[in-house]
């Protein structure tokens, strides 16, 4: 009589749930070494923000510089972009319009420097809050601005009429008085808490 064989299905079902445990101990461990390594390392907010000089469409260059002394917003889009560009600078425009007599800059500062130049920049903010001034320059000028301000942009496939849309990061930067980042601004909320909340920074 041949001898019988051993049941091996719980022992491969053990030796499965021993190479599991030992992948996700082996994950956890890597996340943790991660964390306590390259803290020091990640994006901070020190990282964002810095020199920048650009164009205005009455001519005047508008820098970190010049802005010195005040808070202000920063908010980076193009004047072709068909939805998220004017829904937020409608919402910066509502927020500014609770501030009454002091409202503080807010500059629409395009990622389509071919297209958008300073006049057509200024000519597109006019139909919102005055306090917004939108600002372009040469393409080595724009690249600065958004390394500065760490913003991803990318042009898109060219359309068969030569159009073409921009990729770009939708971000409301939020700077003190010294340039300085302070924050992802939210203009998704009520716009007279949000301008209460900008009012702090005066």
């Amino acid at each position: 009589m041949p001898a019988v064989q051993p049941n091996s299905a719980p022992r491969s079902q053990a030796f499965a749930l021993r190479v599991i445990a030992t992948l996700v101990a082996v994950v956890v461990l890597g996340v943790v070494a991660f964390m306590l390594t390259s803290g020091p390392e990640r994006p901070r907010a020190a990282l964002i923000g810095g020199a920048f000089s650009l164009q205005a469409g009455d001519g005047k260059t508008v820098s970190d510089q010049t802005l010195r002394g005040r808070p202000f917003l920063v908010y980076f889009g193009y004047t072709h972009c068909p939805d998220v560009c004017p829904t937020e600078l409608a919402r910066i425009s509502d927020v500014l319009n609770q501030m009454s007599d002091k409202p503080i800059p807010a500059l629409f500062i395009t990622v389509d420097p071919e297209r958008d130049t300073p006049k057509i920049m200024q000519d597109y903010v006019s139909s919102f809050n005055p306090a917004i001034i939108g600002l372009s320059g040469s393409r080595q000028a724009i690249d600065a601005a958004e390394k500065t301000f760490r913003v991803f942009a990318r042009r898109g496939p060219l359309q068969a009429d030569g159009d073409y849309s921009m990729d770009h990061s939708s971000i409301v930067y939020l700077m003190d008085k010294n340039g300085a980042f302070v924050e992802a601004f939210n203009v998704e909320r009520a716009p007279k808490d949000a301008a209460k909340d900008l009012e702090r920074f005066l």
